[in-house]
């Protein structure tokens, strides 16, 4: 019996926006028109790929 063969997987394209992560960090911003920013960072869905880390097509 013959031994198969595997065809190698396609990696699917990372989002350029999160680097595949699903995930963005944006910096947090406080104060009454929300003007000043703050040394904090806080985590956010990627809208663009919607969290999912691949490249939307």
């Amino acid at each position: 019996m013959a031994a198969r063969t595997r065809r190698p997987v396609k990696a699917e394209p990372k989002c350029p926006d999160c680097q595949g992560d699903g995930e963005t960090t944006e910096t947090v911003r406080v104060g009454a028109r929300k003007g000043r920013e703050t040394g904090d960072r806080q985590a956010a869905l990627c809208l663009t790929c919607f969290g999912t880390g691949t490249a939307p097509s």
